[in-house]
């Protein structure tokens, strides 16, 4: 007997400024397969998760709308409520860092490391907008790059060089809410001392709670060195009020992951469970982050750095994960790819199909996966449709017709029934494994595996032939009985996937009571209700339907007069002898590759015709670099060498963006050479 285990698990919070799309999904139904898989195993697991309330942006937002922040997230929430109930991710709770439990956990961790003497304070210098009268955070910034002189970058990093830098290196900047030129003033900020916790983290992120990945991306930061966060804004910020500091409150990403505690602990007030067996230091409980590649520094040094001075238990383990592209780019409002769960849902596309394909697609790394709409509704019909329903679909109604429902109850002690137990019983335990580690696409390969087998075993069989023969019920007997049995446990392995369509399958066509369990699969079903159809197709029409409808709001937006994108202004006129001094050549992209430790950036070796280049660029999220491979582009060539942190850069390649997406590099039209000259 398998011991039980206690487990409590989270997703990232979503940040109430905006709708769930299908890139947030891939996270959301990532976790919530893993949480049923638990379940069915007969463990307790605990499935929590919020919405992350507070910040700038929110206290923007909801003053542009003229309503009040705590009016925008209580809306938002149900939005987002709403959406992950529509793909049946079935949390045990679901609540807002806006609570009164996050609020007195916040405080309690903040005092404990505050007497610990993990906190300082100390005066610093940052912009500040004299219409708004507040402080600007690093993203509300906008300038030129103090390397690389691009027009309209943010704060912290340039997105066309790919440099990082404190919002005071800024040229010319400006507010981004007002569109005021910044002054610089001084306050006085509360600071979590990273850097005294290095041993335990270089200790910690080695000891198994990481993937390997993960682990070796910490190591590239401790290199570099742990500096002190930074965690708290000045008024006027919509958050927590830090106790004994008026005006100062704590920066969202503090109070963020201190979310998860809040959320469960008002989930266990409501359900008598101890919340400090879960989350006291030494608990033999299980505690597994789900989160995105892009948040790994909060979650892995921040977050079990601030648990272990504070007195609390760290994770057991954090899985992150890669980003979704769409047809093999970045997800586009313009080309109606930046889907919302929300008009996924009003389309009438089936929610179980993007549970699937995700499947399909997860190994358990942080690799990036790709939605290829094409493939999409290829795969799902395929296996679903085509596979698992087929089995059914071709088989039950001979049970109804000649059997009246009854299946062999001594199925399990015969020739066949031994045979084909033997093989669900192998192929389950390499299944299980499969779920437990995440690879998803490992499990669904095996368990399609198992349906081709059967689908064989009915194509060969043929009952179809037998029923109309004299007395077929005996043969109909073992064919149907071998075929369903084998359709009931793909039910069982396939329910974590698919809870709402294998619920269907065994109460209105098995006939249970409940809901299947993994230990279901030791037995065999004894009788069927009339087959009614399960799942259907995938239109081809849907899919464009959904593309068009996405791409529809975006020009419904623009002809209405709502902004789509900001305007980038046009730069100073320059001479021509100015422009003639710069060398645009075509070059061939020979190889593009990610960089290490860059969250941005993508090293390009460019083919000149007379010698080879190596740029980095800024462009890591729009493109996969083995899709640039072969492809002629354009670049500055006579730019001067630019020593980087990962290396020489020498050039620069054309490139444009907006709000609606990019950066995108320019491709030259057929015959066009490497070594040709722009003119």
């Amino acid at each position: 007997m398998t011991q039980t285990r206690h487990i409590l698990v989270t997703s990232a919070l979503p940040y109430a400024n905006g709708p769930i799309h299908l890139g947030h999904l891939v996270e959301y139904i990532q976790t919530d397969i893993w949480a049923r898989f638990q379940k069915m195993q007969g463990h307790t697991c605990h499935y929590v998760c919020a919405d992350d309330t507070h910040g700038t942006p929110i206290m923007l937002r909801a003053e542009k709308e003229g309503i009040t922040p705590e009016a925008l997230i209580q809306r938002v929430q149900v939005e987002h409520e709403r959406d992950f109930k529509g793909f049946y991710v079935a949390f045990d709770h679901y609540y807002s860092t806006h609570s009164p439990e996050t609020k007195e956990l916040a405080e309690t961790i903040y005092g404990r490391l505050k007497d610990g003497g993990f906190i300082e304070s100390r005066a610093i210098e940052q912009y500040f907008d004299p219409l708004k009268e507040m402080f600007l955070p690093d993203r509300f910034i906008k300038g030129e790059c103090p390397r690389c002189h691009a027009k309209d970058q943010y704060g912290d990093s340039c997105e066309a060089c790919g440099a990082t830098y404190s919002p005071t290196d800024l040229l010319n900047p400006v507010s981004a809410i007002s569109g005021a030129i910044p002054v610089r003033k001084e306050s006085v900020h509360y600071f979590f001392k990273l850097g005294q916790c290095g041993d335990f983290l270089k200790t910690w992120t080695r000891a198994g709670h990481l993937q390997s990945e993960a682990a070796n991306k910490m190591a590239e930061w401790f290199e570099a060195g742990l500096a002190d966060w930074d965690i708290s804004r000045d008024a006027p910020y919509f958050g927590f009020e830090i106790p004994g500091a008026p005006g100062k409150f704590f920066y969202v990403w503090l109070d963020a992951p201190i979310g998860y505690m809040g959320s469960f602990k008002k989930y266990a007030e409501l359900k008598g469970i101890d919340f400090d067996a879960y989350w006291k230091q030494g608990s033999d409980t299980e505690l597994y982050h789900f989160i995105g590649k892009d948040i790994l520094y909060f979650h892995a040094l921040f977050w079990p750095a601030m648990l272990e001075h504070a007195g609390f238990r760290t994770p057991t383990k954090i899985f992150a994960h890669g980003f979704l592209t769409v047809n093999g780019e970045k997800m586009s409002k313009s080309r109606g790819t930046f889907i919302t769960a929300e008009s996924y849902l009003k389309e009438g596309l089936n929610p179980e199909w993007l549970r699937y394909y995700y499947a399909c697609k997860l190994n358990g790394s942080m690799e990036d996966i790709d939605l290829n709409l094409e493939d999409f509704s290829l795969r799902v019909n395929a296996d679903l449709v085509g596979k698992y329903i087929n089995i059914a679909s071709r088989t039950a109604g001979f049970v109804t017709k000649h059997l009246e429902g009854q299946l062999d109850p001594d199925f399990l002690a015969s020739a066949d029934g031994k045979t084909q137990m033997a093989m669900i019983t192998e192929s389950a335990v390499s299944i299980s494994k499969a779920y437990e580690q995440r690879d998803y696409a490992k499990a669904t390969r095996e368990i399609m595996r198992i349906a081709d087998s059967i689908n064989e075993y009915v194509n060969d069989q043929a009952p179809w032939k037998v029923a109309k023969t004299e007395n077929p019920e005996k043969d109909l007997l073992r064919i149907c009985t071998r075929s369903l049995q084998g359709f009931y446990a793909l039910s069982i392995l396939l329910a974590p996937l698919l809870p709402q369509l294998t619920q269907r399958v065994a109460r209105e066509f098995f006939g249970m009571a409940r809901d299947f369990q993994w230990s279901d699969l030791e037995c065999s079903p004894r009788r069927t209700l009339p087959y009614e159809h399960l799942m259907t197709r995938v239109e081809p029409q849907k899919i464009q339907q959904l593309i068009d409808s996405n791409r529809d709001n975006l020009e419904a937006a623009a002809s209405s007069g709502t902004p789509v994108a900001a305007t980038i202004p046009i730069a100073e006129t320059i001479g021509i002898d100015d422009f003639s001094k710069i060398d645009l050549r075509v070059v061939r992209i020979v190889a593009a590759d990610h960089v290490e430790g860059a969250e941005k950036l993508l090293r390009l070796s460019l083919d000149l015709g007379t010698e080879t280049r190596t740029v980095f660029a800024g462009i890591k999220s729009a493109y996969d670099p083995k899709q640039l491979e072969g492809k002629l582009t354009v670049m500055v060539a006579n730019l001067a060498p630019r020593k980087m942190k990962f290396g020489l850069s020498e050039g620069m390649v054309l490139a444009a963006s907006d709000d609606r997406g990019g950066p995108f590099i320019l491709f030259p039209d057929q015959g066009a050479e490497p070594g040709m000259r722009i003119k």
